[in-house]
């Protein structure tokens, strides 16, 4: 089976698809080098209304049309954005193909934003707005990245503000795909049983003739970061606790060092370092998450749980025992290996999900330009050392260079 292939059209759009002959089912994406970090102060939320408003209307469908296009063949179509892009995105029967990349192609490049559905969606995304507010779990992820990178639209909400969301119109959407729109950092992506030359096909019947166009936009990194502790008093029954600090960047060398070290304490395993002390030997927490998410050039690595209020300060405690046990005793043989293996099967699951690696496929063209291979990652995660782990535990997991954010219920924040 091959990896992946790639093709670029007149216009620089990239095409890049991997064939899997057994699957019937075809996973499309457009993904766009656009995301809230691109939005002016006024613009914040912008990105994400425009995921929201695409599927409203364009020039040849209503929203009801567009709704119905796939779910009638019993496909699925969504999208999402992110600090860094926006992506549409649609699954269903290859046989079908054909459909989802005209529909992908007809709501990213010709919405048309009527205005009367731009006051419905503004209610829908102050009630999203308003859902997250009420989950403190979700809230303190997004305030947690203000205090990391405040005054720096990495550290905005993706969301934006309800004062923001209020004052769009269609001409700060069309204002905002303009200057931000650029064909050579778009990458259209494909994992279906089609032969590649049928994929490309199909690709440049709806995209062939879009227009090249270029972008201005210049991407500023953050300031200097300064260390921040903060408590937050909300009326809830636990305390929400996020911890963390800026990280390495998406080029860096150290990035996958790093993040064997963030999936050795915090990751997706129940035998992560953290899941064991706090929950399993204490019982302080139910679940507790380390996240390390890399961006053009800066990091954001977070540790996040919740607890009794009695129980803050110990779990604390025992969160900075853990990053100094890292920093402070290298890691043995046997430990550095059995780290190894975990993550490498943690990797190859990941690849077992086409819509996953689909998705996949199309953010690493646009941020690397290219693919890595599962052997090609194994080799990397071979050739790492217990001292290289344990120096980027002294440079990154330093408390004293962490800020951290605790909500807390309003009779413990006196």
């Amino acid at each position: 089976m091959e990896e992946y292939r790639l093709h670029t059209l007149p216009n620089g759009i990239r095409v890049v698809h991997k064939q899997v002959p057994h699957t019937q089912i075809a996973h499309w994406g457009i993904m766009l080098d656009i995301g809230s970090r691109d939005e002016q102060p006024h613009q914040q939320g912008l990105a994400h209304f425009w995921e929201h408003m695409a599927f409203k209307g364009t020039q040849k469908r209503k929203s009801y049309h567009i709704i119905n296009r796939l779910e009638t063949v019993g496909g699925e179509l969504n999208a999402y954005t992110t600090k860094e892009k926006v992506c549409f995105h649609a699954s269903l029967l290859a046989s079908h193909s054909d459909k989802a990349i005209e529909l992908l192609s007809d709501i990213t490049f010709h919405s048309v934003f009527p205005e009367k559905q731009i006051e419905k969606e503004r209610g829908v995304i102050l009630e999203e707005m308003a859902m997250y507010h009420d989950s403190p779990e979700d809230a303190i992820q997004d305030d947690f990245d203000e205090l990391v990178f405040q005054n720096h639209q990495l550290g905005k909400n993706i969301l934006g503000t309800a004062e923001s969301v209020r004052s769009f119109g269609r001409n700060d959407l069309q204002t905002f795909i303009a200057d931000n729109l650029d064909t050579e950092r778009i990458v259209v992506s494909l994992v279906s049983n089609l032969p590649f030359n049928k994929a490309v096909k199909q690709a440049e019947k709806y995209l062939y003739d879009l227009p090249h166009s270029t972008s201005q936009r210049i991407r500023t990194s953050p300031s200097i970061y300064v260390p921040q502790t903060l408590r937050v008093a909300r009326g809830m029954t636990q305390t929400q606790v996020a911890m963390g600090r800026p990280a390495y960047a998406m080029m860096d060398e150290k990035r996958l060092p790093f993040f064997m070290l963030i999936n050795l304490l915090g990751g997706p395993g129940m035998n992560s370092r953290f899941n064991m002390t706090l929950r399993e030997k204490y019982g302080l927490v139910y679940s507790i998450e380390a996240t390390y998410a890399p961006f053009l050039d800066t990091g954001f690595l977070g540790v996040f749980f919740g607890t009794e209020p009695k129980n803050l300060d110990r779990a604390m405690q025992l969160v900075h025992r853990e990053l100094r046990q890292v920093r402070e005793k290298p890691l043995t043989t046997i430990q550095l290996r059995n780290l190894k293996v975990q993550l490498m099967g943690q990797l190859a699951m990941s690849e077992e999900g086409n819509q996953s690696f689909m998705l996949m496929m199309a953010k690493s063209i646009l941020d690397t330009g290219k693919i890595d291979s599962l052997e090609e990652i194994f080799r990397e995660i071979e050739a790492v050392t217990a001292s290289q782990l344990q120096d980027i535990a002294q440079e990154m997991l330093d408390e004293s260079q962490w800020s951290s954010l605790c909500f807390v219920p309003e009779d413990d924040s006196k």
